[in-house]
């Protein structure tokens, strides 16, 4: 696991109208708060195995030299940062190319620099952290993040130009401090997003997933990402993938119900019904260990 000091990076210079305040808290978070760089996945931390049993089977078995086996899945670790995953046990994935974990103040990143762009990013939500989210003000600063290779990150230039938007997984609404605000406008934390879908049906979900988030009891763990189904766009000049649909996983901790939003980044997409934990694990093939019965059922 390499470390390395936080930077965050723009194409354009400060502006003299953002409070002194918010400028320090970034300063401050860039300096302390990342004191953890990234965690690759690589063989010796987390091996390629069969399918079942997945976490029996961590760590047993040669590490593949090529590329990933046909069906494999991976245990993510997220040492640094367990806390945003129910019961603190993060995903099993689908094993990937460059697969690299990133802590962020307010939530995680699984990243996939083949894809350049998120596997999935996981967040922990409740009442008082969204009340405390009213108050803070949007940065709308985006950089390229620097504790990724440059080969495997997405650039500013990635998206200039390219008739998508810098759609967050983690929304910018949900974040509840000034240097979480400030983290999520990061291109790990972004997938090319249909303009019309981004500020249509899927911003819908996200408002939707907030107000629910404001009557829950306790804790609410949401699990957001992209997904690339057959042939699939790039851009940036083929440097980042453009997701074929989106899903937003929702988990009540509280109540133990969960369920999942599966969009596609279309702009003729509507916020329709959710489907079920079962369908959301068949379709993406990511697991929480925590709701392991749910699948079942």
């Amino acid at each position: 696991m390499s470390r390395k000091k936080y930077r965050s990076r723009s194409s354009t210079p400060q502006r003299s109208t953002i409070p002194r305040q918010f400028l320090q808290a970034v300063i401050v978070s860039a300096a302390a708060a990342f004191a953890v760089a990234s965690c690759a996945l690589q063989p010796e931390v987390a091996r390629h195995v069969p399918i079942t049993p997945v976490l029996q089977q961590l760590g047993i078995g040669e590490p593949q030299a090529a590329g990933p086996l046909p069906g494999a899945r991976v245990q993510t670790q997220f040492s640094q940062c367990p806390q945003f995953f129910p019961q603190n046990a993060p995903p099993v994935v689908p094993a990937g190319q460059a697969l690299r974990e990133l802590c962020f103040d307010a939530f995680a990143i699984l990243h996939s620099g083949h894809h350049r762009t998120p596997v999935f990013v996981a967040q922990r939500l409740n009442r008082r952290m969204l009340q405390q989210a009213q108050s803070v003000e949007r940065s709308d600063r985006f950089f390229a993040d620097a504790r990724l290779p440059a080969a495997e990150r997405a650039e500013l230039s990635d998206y200039r130009n390219s008739g998508y938007s810098r759609g967050h997984m983690a929304p910018a609404g949900d974040m509840h401090t000034p240097a979480a605000m400030a983290q999520s406008f990061s291109l790990a934390n972004m997938v090319p997003q249909n303009q019309r879908h981004n500020s249509g049906a899927w911003r819908k979900i996200e408002s939707d997933t907030r107000k629910y988030v404001m009557r829950a009891k306790g804790d609410v763990y949401v699990l957001t990402g992209p997904v690339y189904e057959g042939s699939h766009e790039w851009t940036g000049g083929g440097r980042v993938a453009v997701p074929t649909h989106l899903f937003k996983l929702v988990y009540d901790a509280e109540t133990g119900r969960a369920w999942a939003h599966w969009q596609a980044n279309r702009a003729d997409t509507k916020a329709g019904p959710p489907i079920s934990y079962e369908a959301f694990v068949q379709r993406a093939g990511i697991e929480l260990p925590a709701l392991r019965r749910l699948a079942q059922q």
